[in-house]
């Protein structure tokens, strides 16, 4: 089994330096393709399957949120992948992508508090 300290050390910078990105330049999605949707799916899809498969631990505890992060951008990547007009048009959706930015934000902020400021357990791997 992996560190969640570790995976959150990545997973959440990420998410955080993507969705302030994008909240802070909201234009950005306006002119995707069905390529750049597709392509952004898969990237979805392998960091998901990255982290599901290094970090798949089902616990009441903190580190619950990573594998739900692995799992939810796995889903999301088929998502993008397969049904990719319809990941277009959520994406025109302003309310809907700003309110899904701000939950990746917070999550973001969450795991980046475990990664670097959080207290540990005592017990390795948590």
């Amino acid at each position: 089994m992996s560190d969640p300290r570790r995976i959150s050390g990545w997973v959440g910078p990420v998410l955080v330096a993507v969705t302030l990105s994008e909240l802070l330049n909201p234009g950005v999605w306006d002119k995707v393709s069905a390529p750049d949707t597709y392509q952004a799916g898969l990237l979805a899809f392998v960091a998901g399957l990255s982290i599901v498969r290094l970090h798949n631990r089902w616990t009441l505890e903190w580190p619950v949120v990573v594998t739900l992060v692995g799992w939810f951008a796995l889903a999301a990547g088929l998502g993008r992948m397969f049904a990719t007009q319809g990941a277009l048009a959520g994406a025109a959706n302003p309310r809907m992508t700003v309110a899904l930015e701000v939950g990746l934000l917070l999550v973001g902020l969450f795991l980046c508090f475990k990664a670097f400021i959080g207290t540990d357990s005592g017990q390795k791997g948590d």
